[in-house]
């Protein structure tokens, strides 16, 4: 039993460890951010990357405990990185993992980009320029919008969604169904695209409707994708498939 429990929080270490490489990753990116602020701020940059950096880690903190308390009641799982800290003896498929990722990844990145060009005429002139000069580096997009996004957005989010909602509408004796996924997937979705709102904010004086559409709706697009790969597969083929699209873009845009 004691070795199931080491386990258990070994596991839970290690999804923590993984998205919080994501947040260190993105530590470059606050430099940028800070210069879009029209207002300037009362620190040094090493500082407010100190307060990010504070501030991630406990937003992360939150989401990897909301995973590990309701992930498992809603059976949504992490099979590799279950099978890597012992708290499971089977080994999916590589197939069964990566393939789904792929496809759903490159999907994600093609329905991305045409959902761009297809509003790109409606959005306010100073958001397309800023834009394109507006570049993450690589590296923050894979590590921290491909792992970190998923672990706080579908491990721990959707997996309390889902919860919630089997909560609030079962009966006696019944079981969980796919509807309750379905919410599970939508509603954090909807909130993975609300969460872009802060930051294409600071790249705009004058957002539109077709501004909030195209930010909340082009990421939910992607988010449910996402959802969808953890619900059937788990959790690491919904970060591959995040890694995945992001590289599509990285190719084709």
């Amino acid at each position: 039993m004691s070795l199931s429990i080491s386990s258990e929080k070994y596991k839970y270490l290690v999804i923590f460890l993984l998205g919080f490489v994501g947040i260190l990753s993105s530590v470059s990116l606050v430099p940028q951010l800070i210069s879009l602020s029209p207002e300037p701020i009362p620190m040094s940059i090493f500082w407010v990357q100190v307060i990010s950096v504070i501030q991630s880690s406990l937003l992360l903190l939150l989401m990897v405990v909301l995973g590990c308390v309701f992930a498992k009641r809603v059976n949504l799982t992490t099979p590799i990185i279950d099978r890597l800290c012992g708290v499971s003896t089977h080994l999916p498929k590589f197939t069964d993992i990566v393939l789904p990722a792929i496809f759903g990844g490159v999907l994600g990145g093609i329905c991305l980009l045409g959902f761009f060009y297809f509003m790109a005429d409606f959005l306010p002139i100073d958001f397309m320029q800023a834009s394109e000069r507006f570049t993450p580096p690589w590296h923050t997009k894979l590590l921290y919008g491909g792992i970190t996004e998923e672990i706080l957005v579908r491990w721990g989010l959707m997996s309390f969604f889902t919860w919630a909602c089997y909560k609030v509408c079962q009966t006696q004796g019944s079981k969980i169904n796919a509807y309750h996924y379905v919410f599970g997937i939508l509603l954090s979705a909807l909130l993975f695209g609300l969460g872009h709102l802060p930051v294409a904010q600071l790249l705009t004086d004058n957002p539109n409707v077709y501004f909030y559409f195209y930010i909340i709706v082009g990421n939910a697009i992607f988010g449910c994708i996402a959802g969808w790969l953890f619900y059937k597969r788990g959790l690491e083929c919904a970060i591959l498939a995040h890694v995945v699209a992001h590289i599509t873009l990285l190719i084709l845009g």
